[in-house]
Formats: C-alpha cells, sequence, structure tokens
C-alpha cells in the first residue's frame, strides 16, 4: 500500500462513479478477478481526459476493455481507442463489452503481443496509456516515443509495485527482481528522457504522467 488506506477509502467514497454501464463492466470484472484500473486512477485519468481532450488514444494492455470504455465515454467527440491485448482468454470478453456499450466504431482492438503490434503501428497518438506487462514497459518505450506526438501524454500504470521499488533489491522476492530492476530502469528513462517532462505519482499502485515537449 503507497498511500493511507483509510485515506484511499475517503477519497474513494467521495466518488460519483461512472456510467451505469461502465460501472456493471467494473463489478464484472471484480468478480471475475480480473485487474482494472482502480478508482481513484480511474479519477485521475478522467481529469487528464478532460485536460488534454485526446482524439488519438493508444492503450497497451485491453483486459477486459474497462479502460478503453471509460476514454471513450469520458474523451471528447469523435476519439478514437486503439488498444492492444494479447491474453487470448480476455479477449473475447473485451469484444463483447465493446458490443454491448455500441463502441465497436470507436474501438481498435489489437491481437498480439505489443512490442510487435508497436513496431509495426504508424502515425501518432496524443495519448497513451501503458497498462500491460510491467516488465515490458522498458522494451515498449522507444516505439512509444516514436508514436507520441509533441505535446501528447504517456500515462504509465502501476509503476510503485506497491511499494516494493524503493526497497532493496536483496528485499524483494526473488520471482520480482526482474521486474523491480526493469521498472526501475524505467522509471530513470522517463525522468532524464530530454523530450519528456515527468511526474509520478503515488495513486493507485503508482502512476507517471508523461508530457513529449518536443
Amino acid at each position: 500500500m503507497i498511500v493511507n488506506e483509510r485515506m484511499i477509502a475517503y477519497i474513494n467514497s467521495l466518488d460519483m462513479g461512472n456510467t451505469s454501464f461502465l460501472d456493471e463492466i467494473e463489478r464484472e470484472a471484480l468478480d471475475a478477478c480480473v485487474p482494472i484500473v482502480r478508482k481513484e486512477m480511474q479519477s485521475f485519468l478522467k481529469v487528464l481526459l478532460a485536460m488534454q481532450r485526446p482524439v488519438r488514444i493508444l492503450e497497451v494492455g485491453t483486459a477486459v476493455g474497462f479502460s478503453a470504455l471509460l476514454f471513450c465515454e469520458y474523451a471528447p467527440e469523435g476519439a478514437h481507442v486503439t488498444t492492444i491485448e494479447k491474453y487470448e482468454k480476455r479477449i473475447p470478453t473485451a469484444k463483447e463489452n465493446f458490443r454491448r456499450a455500441g463502441r465497436e466504431e470507436q474501438i481498435t482492438l489489437l491481437e498480439g503481443d505489443a512490442s510487435r503490434i508497436l513496431s509495426e503501428l504508424t502515425g501518432t497518438f496524443d495519448f497513451i496509456f501503458m497498462d500491460a506487462a510491467k516488465g515490458q514497459y522498458i522494451h515498449y518505450l522507444p516505439d512509444v516515443m516514436r508514436l507520441l506526438e509533441p505535446g501528447g501524454i504517456l500515462v504509465s500504470d502501476n509503476v510503485l509495485q506497491d511499494g516494493d521499488i524503493i526497497e532493496s533489491h536483496y528485499a524483494v522476492e526473488r520471482r520480482n527482481r526482474t521486474i523491480y530492476k526493469r521498472m526501475r530502469e524505467y522509471l530513470y528513462e522517463l525522468k532524464h528522457e530530454e523530450r519528456l517532462v515527468t511526474s509520478i505519482v503515488p495513486i493507485g499502485d503508482g502512476a507517471t504522467v508523461s508530457v513529449r515537449i518536443r
């Protein structure tokens, strides 16, 4: 836990939720133990969408489609979401959720390995959301930088690993050490990349917000 649990509970108690359909998708995902963006992160994303008003959104990590639908609901009218998912068992659920929401024309779901798909994408995006395998963020970064237009925003979720990121390498469970090392490298690159201005925010399980300045 990064932020005091009582504080998170209080902040979330003030939240008015989303549309009834999004709330339903969230309940279904939680009942199926599918991880989705946390309540406080949802609120944060909605603020960023209201500020940036992106029309070309790229998401790495679809899961069951909750965050893609959140983008559709709170981005400007006419916004389009391109989302990437590798896990075959979740793809049919995401597609069905897009159909139920009537958003099939607004969302392009690309199936397969994100590294390959990102390398093949062309054009630029004004908002990119990273919420996939945490150990791969550092490998995605070169293509993400190529795809992020000047003035665009990159948001990366779950970067503080429940606080493990500040622990000694030896205090982290052996099975998590590769992710730990790669995430620390990723955060360093974001903060030292001259084309970006980045803030690391202790919200949810940690997020970064980067603006491409050139």
